[in-house]
């Protein structure tokens, strides 16, 4: 499960909370406006289980990110603001 962001928007830090359901190969990325791949934030093994990742943004510019979630055959993408 994918969860919004906290503080959404936000300025220059967000929490990204998401649980895994089973132990496997875990994705998490971040995606401009346009599609393209900003960050890759998580990229591992992962047991079962809820986890945070603050994401720092002080060097991108305001606007939409979309931050995508990836684990076995789940993926699910959600949307965040960042102001400045």
């Amino acid at each position: 499960m994918l969860y919004q962001n906290y503080p959404n928007p936000f300025n220059p830090v967000t929490n990204i909370k998401f649980s895994v359901l089973k132990s496997g190969q875990v994705t998490l990325k971040v995606y401009d406006i346009k599609g393209s791949e900003i960050a890759t934030l998580v990229n591992m093994q992962m047991n079962s289980g809820s986890y945070v990742y603050d994401f720092n943004a002080a060097n991108l510019p305001s606007g939409a990110y979309f931050y995508k979630l990836t684990a076995g055959e789940f993926t699910e993408v959600k949307k965040m603001i960042l102001v400045k």
